[in-house]
């Protein structure tokens, strides 16, 4: 694929390490169990892993409140095992993706620390302080992410600072250059090391607004949202000058080779477009969230892909998400029929794609009672299903009492499917769901097509999405069902017939196709297409 960059031709799979593998018992996963799997990530095809955050934390949101930037925190190991687990994945032909945290630290970072131990301190302004309103209380009506107010009141200097998030989550002053140079050094600390690149964290929050104007009320918001969407963002997110941020972190990554900075933002098309930066000096891939809460049907999906691209900046490289540790699996959202035939939109749309861990085996969001339940937003907003640990639990591998995640007790519950939902049955059964996410991998790796090529939009009617990608001269043709009942797609006079290379039941490869598709309830293809004679 002459011309394409590794992170526009690959698949990344991204691991939340705490559930992913437990390599010494204590429940929780770490780097060495990352490193016992890498074979079975190989197998699988993809090209990249992309780990949540591994540095030392308090955890009280589980490493996004981050005390040291250039460590590894205790429970998943040390400094040597991470650059064992980059060397074997390098020899694999594996890269390797960390996440960084640049808007907020923890409360018990050192620079905070230092910060709020007295107003004249050097390390002050590294945080956003403020006196109260002239009235008491906070500064401005701005709300956390998390609920509450998002300034909290520091008796010892009689100020408030600013949280986006928990108080125990203060958001560093990138309008304060020593913030921005201490931050580059942590890209550069980790890029020596030999990281392949970056998942920018919550990237749209890192610059507030200058002159602490209140958010506007929401005009959308209804009881049983989230409390802080009862404000609509206008001053906290998005600000102009976050843009300036964004292209001082890409200036430190073009001084190495074949990197890849991928953004975190979830905005419209026509805001998130604005990270790609001027001339494309920001995000190489701001993350497209878009299909995640989109209605699971064939017009309203392809509403989104035709918004995206013409939203796309000219040589923009588009991305898709289906699943991360923030939100609902796949599995969960539009149930096993479908999400086989998600699992064929996502690796066969044009652009780079994101697959979450344990969807390639169809986990399940795992229901977590209340005496289970880790996650503070949940704890601290209860009762309105804003928990993210049923996404979060540990990686099935085989059917056996820990899951053959862990031989302790896992932090977080299995799933009530173990004994069929794992890696092991799924891995010797030619017709399971990891069988089809292994083929589709393969078959984007040997197809330039479905990895780099050119898409074009079928109309399919109501019920079907039908694209071509087309890359050299080889065409391949994508039609999705989207319903539980049987289709027929008709093709355009432009295509001739040809041959199916994959169906979503593994049971249909070498098929020849005349002027028509049939597609059984709920089944997605692939078929090599020629076009029709002068056409």
């Amino acid at each position: 694929m002459h011309g394409s960059r590794w992170w526009q031709r690959g698949v990344i799979y991204q691991i939340y390490p705490r559930s992913f593998m437990d390599s010494n018992g204590d429940g929780i996963g770490d780097l060495r169990g990352i490193r016992s799997r890498l074979e079975y990530l190989s197998w699988l095809g993809v090209d990249a892993i992309w780990i949540s955050p591994i540095y030392p934390s308090p955890m009280a949101d589980f490493g996004y409140d981050v005390s040291d930037y250039c460590g590894i925190d205790p429970r998943f190991g040390a400094l040597d095992e991470f650059d064992a687990l980059v060397h074997d994945a390098h020899r694999m032909g594996l890269r390797v993706i960390l996440d960084y945290v640049p808007n907020h630290t923890s409360d018990r970072h050192p620079w905070f620390l230092e910060s709020r131990a007295s107003r004249e301190g050097e390390k002050r302004d590294w945080y956003i302080w403020r006196d109260p309103a002239p009235g008491g209380g906070p500064p401005t009506n701005w709300l956390s992410e998390f609920g509450g107010s998002a300034w909290e009141w520091d008796d010892a200097t009689g100020q408030y600072y600013y949280h986006a998030y928990l108080k125990e989550q203060p958001d560093l002053n990138w309008r304060y250059p020593a913030v921005r140079d201490a931050m580059h050094e942590v890209l550069r600390f980790w890029l020596d090391r030999g990281v392949d690149g970056f998942r920018v964290d919550t990237i749209h929050h890192l610059i507030k607004d200058s002159e602490l104007r209140d958010n506007p009320p929401n005009p959308s918001y209804r009881p049983g949202m989230p409390p802080h969407r009862q404000l609509l963002r206008q001053y906290t997110t998005d600000r102009p000058e976050v843009h300036e941020a964004v292209a001082g972190m890409r200036r430190v990554l073009d001084g190495y080779d074949d990197r890849v900075l991928i953004g975190e933002a979830y905005l419209p098309f026509d805001r998130l477009m604005a990270y790609y930066g001027q001339d494309l000096s920001g995000m190489h891939l701001p993350f497209n969230f878009h299909l995640i809460g989109a209605p699971w049907n064939a017009p309203a999906i392809a509403e989104v892909v035709r918004e995206y691209e013409a939203a796309l900046p000219p040589g923009a490289w588009p991305n898709w998400v289906l699943g991360n540790h923030d939100k609902p699996r796949i599995m969960s959202r539009v149930g096993p029929a479908q999400a086989r035939v998600a699992a064929m939109l996502l690796l066969t749309l044009r652009g780079t794609p994101t697959l979450y861990y344990g969807d390639e085996i169809g986990m399940s969001d795992v229901p977590i009672a209340p005496e289970q339940v880790q996650d503070t937003f949940e704890k601290n907003v209860p009762g309105l299903g804003v928990g993210r640990d049923p996404e979060r639990t540990p990686m099935q591998w085989d059917g056996g009492a820990g899951g053959g995640f862990t031989t302790g007790a896992p932090w977080l519950p299995l799933g009530p499917d173990l004994a069929r939902t794992n890696v092991e049955v799924q891995r010797a059964d030619p017709g399971s769901i990891l069988s089809l996410y292994r083929a589709l991998l393969a078959l984007r790796r040997a197809e330039p097509a479905l990895a780099v090529g050119r898409y074009a939009p079928l109309a399919a009617g109501p019920d079907l999405l039908a694209y071509v990608r087309e890359h050299g001269g080889r065409r391949l043709l994508v039609a999705l069902n989207l319903t539980s009942r049987p289709r027929r797609l008709e093709l355009p006079s432009g295509i001739l017939g040809g041959r199916l290379l994959l169906a979503t039941g593994l049971d249909r490869e070498g098929e020849l196709l005349g002027g028509v598709v049939d597609l059984r309830a709920d089944e997605g293809v692939i078929a090599e297409v020629a076009p029709a004679q002068g056409a």
